[in-house]
């Protein structure tokens, strides 16, 4: 549907910082970004994105990838709709055919979703702006309300015509599926099967998430019905626990001003934003949760919840304390007048009073809770028990050691209690409930491991996750093991099972070269007989060596990346050859600067020539990093934007590695040296794995064509048989220790079989 030249453009375009930063608050460090990982909650950053190579990674849930591979997994999209998604952001024309209504019913059940609900939003913003009725009953509410034009517009609020089929009967023209409709909420289903309007006679609020799309609606009964309000059911697209009111709007100004403003309902985010402040958002009437802070987090630790100042705001103030100190959360608390909501005291006020007004009554959350409690329980001993044990657990959610001493101890204070009691107290909590966490936090590991093996039915995925394990190489260890027969084991059934997950951890080791250095330049020489160039780059060299031998990949996932790796072949040959060319107008423009300078100085025909040849040396070896940084990079977005589902995934969790080289070591060295090292090292890994893998192989043959001996043992002697099997085992064990010799670190030995 989008040619290739567009698609190229899109990906070029789209840079994975700015792509990251529509969804998580981001912290330089290094060379790289961290932040808060969008796809799971957390509390301490483990999502790194690396700029130089336009991708992203979280270190716990290993989801991450291209900016075409997040937008994917964040938004649940299609490699198509992600490409799409992109070339809106960055306003890049996309020539597509109208699809037909036999391809809009084959989406799948969130993109079709997603469309519909946009639909839905643009034309109930029409029905509100163009339509007699929406201009009669919905604006002159908002007006009435002190909405502004620009208020309608940014926040896309909409009403929905009071007539029961009015949306119904526009979806059914549009050519929509009513099914999906009736799905979002958008349409009910009566008794006698006929579909109606759930919104109808509604002002219309679009809940809008961080990347702008429009996910669910609150519907305001303008009639006096039983529901003042109503809200999109959950579907696949929407879950009312995750979302925020305003989100979308508040991003930029709350990551400008590091703070955000968590107020209740829309016309409380609305009011706000009229008078000024900008970085607002709403749990639109559900209690917070864990998920929506952790949104919020993604953009500031700072926050200032505001609320009603009668009793069931305070109460309200109350909830969520725990959760909030939890996620590292700065917390404010400001309780408004008696009488006043967000909404109507920001009307009440200039905008600089209101922000003047916030700043002098915003109350510290621990001292607000503590002296709310306090008053509460007067003079009643057990109240104040309960009093203090509520604020110590809040206390021990505090992860700041510093800022969790000084509370305890005016605390301690303000309940007259002794320091180191309290302290005591607090200690004991913040251990029960870290270990409650990490209970919580396996269990969902575990919970998301078994999702993912099962999504993807049967493709195979090493168990080790980086390199060899210690215990996988203790299960190989133990392949000499001669008792499994006394326990009555199959043994040579036990030898496949143990020694797999030891080839798999090799196997992963030489994919991890393949996706960081697929295209790199292997060996580049002159045969001295032919005189022809030798160019070998790494993926065909470690394709070649395991086809000399008869091998392959054990995982489908690794054969499609070398798959993809050879058919993008020659796209990177022309890409290349326009680099090389770049690099080679570069290096005369410097190299014709560098004659300038040698022939205006006083020097001898011998020095000069001495300097030419050093600059001929300089220019060629700065030539062979570039074209060698150039391969690697493109190998690795090539992979992780790949159309390929299993290419982009393995890939993508093949690129980081937790073990790398520390700072102090790599500043010892200069730039040139650390390089040298490196392409050393990946030389002698390349071998290493190799030669691992060709005798761990030639193990499995050798076990596999011992049990076939035993098998025709037990059938009968057959002298003709027996000499094959001997031929065989004679040359795998050849074979094994030509690998052993090479490794250096295998000891061949007999055993009892």
């Amino acid at each position: 549907m989008i040619d290739r030249e567009t698609v190229e453009r899109i990906k070029d375009a789209a840079d994975i910082v700015d792509v990251v930063s529509d969804y998580v608050h981001l912290t330089r460090r290094g060379a790289n970004y961290m932040g808060l990982c969008p796809f799971h909650n957390e509390r301490t950053p483990s999502f790194s994105v690396n700029k130089s190579r336009n991708f992203c990674y979280c270190f716990s849930c290993h989801k991450g990838g291209s900016p075409v591979n997040f937008i994917m997994e964040k938004e649940g999209l299609s490699y198509h709709d992600a490409l799409l998604h992109l070339a809106r952001k960055y306003n890049i024309e996309v020539q597509e055919r109208e699809i037909s209504d036999e391809e809009r019913t084959a989406r799948n059940e969130r993109e079709a979703m997603a469309v519909a609900n946009e639909w839905a939003a643009k034309e109930m913003s029409s029905n509100l702006l163009e339509t007699a009725e929406g201009k009669n009953v919905g604006l002159s509410y908002l007006y009435g309300r002190g909405v502004t034009a620009e208020a309608i517009s940014q926040f896309r609020l909409g009403y929905a015509i009071d007539r029961g089929d009015a949306l119904s009967e526009k979806a059914r023209r549009a050519g929509f599926d009513i099914g999906v409709l009736l799905s979002l909420g958008l349409l009910g289903k009566s008794q006698q099967g006929h579909t109606y309007d759930k919104f109808r006679g509604r002002v219309i609020f679009p809940i809008i998430n961080p990347s702008g799309r429009v996910v669910g609606f609150g519907g305001r009964d303008l009639k006096g019905g039983p529901a003042k309000y109503i809200n999109s059911p959950e579907s696949a697209i929407y879950s009312k626990s995750n979302e925020l009111y305003g989100i979308y709007q508040a991003k930029g100004e709350i990551v400008r001003q590091d703070k955000c403003y968590l107020v209740e309902g829309y016309l409380d985010v609305i009011g706000m934003w009229q008078a000024g402040i900008k970085n607002v958002v709403a749990s639109s009437g559900t209690a917070l949760t864990d998920s929506q802070i952790a949104l919020i987090h993604r953009f500031t630790n700072k926050i200032t919840v505001l609320y009603d100042g009668d009793k069931a705001g305070i109460k309200a103030a109350l909830r969520g304390i725990d959760m909030l100190l939890r996620q590292h959360m700065e917390v404010k608390v400001l309780l408004l007048p008696d009488g006043h909501d967000p909404d109507s005291f920001a009307r009440s006020l200039k905008a600089d009073d209101f922000r003047a007004y916030i700043e002098e009554h915003e109350t510290d959350i621990i001292r607000f809770q503590t002296q709310v409690l306090l008053d509460e329980a007067g003079q009643d001993p057990q109240k104040r028990i309960a009093a203090a044990n509520a604020v110590v657990r809040s206390i021990s959610a505090i992860p700041d050691k510093l800022a969790r001493r000084v509370y305890t101890q005016e605390c301690a204070k303000i309940f007259g209690l002794d320091e180191e009691t309290v302290f005591k107290a607090v200690e004991h909590t913040m251990q029960e409930s870290e270990r409650q966490y990490q209970r919580e936090k396996e269990k969902e590991q575990r919970r998301r491991e078994a999702a993912k093996r099962a999504e993807e039915e049967g493709i195979s995925r090493s168990a080790v996750d980086s390199g060899i394990s210690p215990q996988a190489q203790e299960e190989a260890r133990q392949i000499q093991n001669p008792g499994l027969e006394a326990a009555g084991v199959n043994k040579t059934a036990s030898v496949a099972e143990r020694r797999q997950p030891f080839l798999e951890g090799i196997e992963r080791e030489i994919m991890k070269i393949c996706v960081r250095h697929g295209y790199s330049i292997f060996y580049d020489y002159v045969d001295e007989e032919s005189g022809e160039r030798e160019v070998c780059n790494m993926v065909h060299y470690i394709m070649g060596e395991l086809e000399v031998d008869g091998l392959g990949f054990s995982t489908p996932a690794y054969d499609e990346i070398v798959k993809a790796l050879i058919e993008g072949e020659e796209k990177f040959q022309r890409d290349c050859n326009r680099f090389l060319a770049e690099i080679h107008h570069e290096t005369e423009e410097m190299r014709a600067h560098r004659r300038e300078e040698l022939a205006s100085s006083v020097i001898s025909m011998e020095r000069l020539q001495i300097e030419e040849q050093r600059m001929d040396e300089e220019f060629t070896r700065y030539s062979a990093e570039r074209l060698q940084d150039y391969a690697c990079d493109y190998t690795v977005r090539f992979l992780t934007s790949h159309e390929n589902n299993i290419v982009r995934r393995t890939a993508t969790e093949l690129l980081y590695d937790r073990n790398q080289m520390s700072k102090r070591f790599t500043k010892s060295l200069r730039p040139e040296e650390l390089r040298q090292r490196e392409e050393e090292s990946l030389q002698t890994r390349i071998l290493v794995w190799l030669n691992n893998i060709k005798y761990e192989v030639f193990n499995q043959r050798i076990d596999a064509i011992t049990e076939e001996f035993r098998q025709s043992q037990l059938a009968g002697r057959d002298p003709e048989k027996e000499r094959w099997f001997m031929t065989q085992m004679v040359q795998l064990n050849e074979q094994r220790k030509h690998y052993a010799r090479l490794l250096g670190d295998r000891v061949i030995s007999p055993r009892k079989r």
